[in-house]
């Protein structure tokens, strides 16, 4: 018989995190690492939704590099008599290895003229509600970091991720037909 799903360890309102210790889930620890869930759950629907292989191979190991960040993230800080548990953590050529999907997509899009609204296809709507996710995921470790321990990479590749998933929405936009719809001020 497998172990159930469910604890009850965490019905009083706080969690374990890995490598021991017990927290609020009101504690931004847990909030940075469950909205960088929320951003990989968000992503999994994103990717049901584009129709080109490439977009979805790129989403895939954004997937998997979000995994490493949300155990980084779940990781108790070092405290004394208790050393931090070693997670993997992501390197900073992966931020370069990003910096270069993104190049290689906008080489193929229009320039941007004005600001672009969300949406289009579906698969364009879903990365752009993603983005979206991202940017309260960064505002949400961004705030931990002020606080607490956040590994050196970790703000810098949710930044680029949103700016990605921005340029891989209009990709998928562009590769089905359908423009970007731009923004016009109401007073022009």
């Amino acid at each position: 018989m497998s172990p159930k799903i469910y604890t009850r360890t965490g019905d009083a309102g706080d969690t374990g995190l890995f490598g021991g210790g017990r927290v609020s889930k009101g504690d931004l620890r847990v909030e940075a690492y469950g909205t960088v869930d929320e951003l990989n759950a968000s992503l999994g629907w994103a990717a049901s939704k584009v129709n080109q292989q490439e977009i979805k191979d790129y989403i895939e190991a954004v997937q998997d590099d979000l995994f490493v960040i949300g155990a980084d993230l779940a990781t108790s800080p070092p405290t004394e008599g208790r050393p931090r548990p070693k997670v993997p953590i992501l390197t900073k050529s992966r931020i370069g290895e990003i910096e270069s999907w993104i190049d290689k997509a906008d080489d193929e899009l229009p320039g941007l003229t004005a600001f672009v609204l969300p949406g289009g296809s579906e698969g364009a709507a879903a990365l752009h509600m993603a983005r979206t996710i991202c940017r309260r995921a960064e505002r949400a470790v961004v705030r931990l970091g002020a606080h607490g321990e956040v590994s050196n990479g970790v703000i810098p590749y949710l930044n680029r991720i949103s700016d990605l998933l921005f340029t891989l929405a209009r990709l998928e936009n562009h590769r089905v037909g359908i423009s970007d719809r731009e923004w016009s001020s109401p007073d022009r």
